[in-house]
């Protein structure tokens, strides 16, 4: 591999002061910066001078590299001599510092120096930024419908000089007809930025509190209020559903707690899900002396009825 000279690459002398190093650096990496110049090769150039940098600044990196001597010349070939500086022990318990991940952002010789004999063998691909994953809140009408939603993402940014700039980036996220609790939808290249480009983005579906219905996987659960004389006597009722109001007979001598089935009519999908109706019999308020009297009357038509007769009571 070739000898990298990281003063040479930042323009100073090999005695160069801590201000010097960094002054270079700032300029250079303003001058070389992907994003804003139009020199050649910039992202390359951009790269050495990031990695002349992070040995130069730091003072125990640089007696490291210092350590190699003086005599290498830029582009000459380079082999670390077995356990000394870049041997397979590394140098001086310096490799502690990086991951196997940051040091492939930087060249051969740096992973060489100060990477517990990592080697590389060929080009090696530019890292992928890490996937993220963030939960998105979202009704059952919309899980029902689908829908488009905004969302906002902190997306910090790195300065010329290093230090972190706060950032926020908007999506607008398109929800999926059928989705359902803690189901997760995948952005790609919307999550975290790398040098092989942007991870992943995944949004964990979780849904609102509704004042009707519950969701368990596509199935939708209502619970529905009738009268005793609906129960008993049988009824055709309007029942409320995510696609819309549709009737309900309830059969003659239904009781609290029974359920009926309303097929297909849960969360659409290529197997759509069902709804479910489970009755709740509700007893109108004995408010006044006519429905008293109502209610002593039916309780004499039915006073040998025993609802508590299995308990033995």
């Amino acid at each position: 591999m070739e000898y990298k000279d990281y003063y040479k690459i930042l323009g100073v002398p090999r005695d160069a002061k801590q201000d010097q190093i960094k002054s270079a650096y700032r300029k250079l990496a303003r001058k070389y910066h992907p994003d804003v110049s139009k020199e050649p090769q910039a992202e390359q150039r951009f790269k050495e001078v990031n990695e002349a940098n992070e040995v130069l600044k730091d003072p125990d990196k640089r007696a490291a590299y210092d350590a190699l001597g003086s005599g290498w010349q830029a582009g000459q070939d380079f082999r670390p001599p077995p356990g000394g500086p870049g041997g397979a022990g590394g140098f001086g318990g310096f490799q502690q510092d990086f991951s196997p991940e940051d040091i492939d952002q930087f060249s051969d010789f740096f992973a060489s120096v100060f990477g517990r004999g990592f080697r590389r063998e060929g080009p090696q691909p530019r890292q992928r930024g890490m996937d993220q994953t963030t939960r998105i809140q979202i009704s059952l009408e919309d899980a029902y419908q689908g829908a488009t939603r905004q969302i906002r993402l902190d997306d910090p940014r790195r300065r010329l000089d290093g230090s972190v700039e706060p950032n926020s980036r908007t999506l607008n996220v398109r929800i999926p007809a059928g989705v359902t609790q803690g189901q997760q939808i995948r952005l790609a290249g919307q999550g975290s930025p790398g040098g092989g480009g942007r991870g992943d983005l995944f949004l964990e579906i979780d849904f609102a509190p509704h004042p009707m219905f519950r969701a368990e996987g596509k199935d939708i659960y209502l619970t529905l209020p009738i009268t005793p004389w609906e129960a008993a006597l049988g009824a055709t009722v309007p029942v409320p559903t995510l696609g819309g109001t549709v009737s309900l007979r309830i059969p003659a001598g239904s009781q609290s707690n029974q359920r009926l089935r309303l097929k297909g009519r849960g969360l659409p999908g290529k197997t759509p899900g069902d709804a479910f109706v489970q009755f709740e019999i509700v007893t109108p308020p004995a408010s006044d002396e006519p429905t008293r009297e109502a209610y002593r009357q039916l309780a004499e038509h039915f006073g040998t009825f025993n609802p508590r007769a299995k308990l033995g009571a």
